[in-house]
């Protein structure tokens, strides 16, 4: 292999579950940036440490709770994203303001005015949920 054509090392990356600004430490970035094309902005959210009952999540917990769950909140929707009617004949799957799950190593990270940011594509948005608050994400950790 020459020089020009090495193989990056990504034992380096980080990994999506990891990749959150906390609401406290930075509100929203504004403006925004035009996002092009078929891709949504999304901001990650991070995972809860408290239980609904107020019990304090272990950090395994928390990790295992992290690796299962990829949330965040659309900040943006490109112009071109959900317009294929052959790809979405039922429309757009989300909208700005939506809380939405994807895989776990999908989209391009990006740091924009001190917060991390997610650049999906349309399709990589998994499902809608109308709070992420109300995901039981420790719901199969127990078993």
């Amino acid at each position: 292999m020459t020089k020009e054509m090495q193989q990056v090392s990504m034992g380096g990356a980080i990994k999506n579950d990891l990749w959150i600004t906390d609401v406290e430490e930075a509100p929203d970035p504004s403006p925004l940036p035009k996002i092009p094309g078929f891709h949504v902005l999304v901001r990650p959210v991070s995972v809860k440490s408290k239980t609904k009952g107020g019990l304090l999540l272990p950090d395994s917990v928390k990790d295992d709770v992290a690796y299962l769950t990829t949330v965040g909140k659309v900040l943006s929707i490109g112009d071109l994203a959900y317009e294929d009617k052959d790809k979405f004949p039922n429309g757009k799957w989300c909208d700005v303001g939506d809380y939405v799950c994807y895989a776990r190593h999908a989209g391009q990270k990006l740091y924009y005015k001190g917060v991390r940011l997610l650049l999906l594509f349309d399709d990589q948005v998994m499902m809608k949920v109308d709070d992420p608050t109300n995901l039981d994400m420790t719901y199969n950790l127990s078993k």
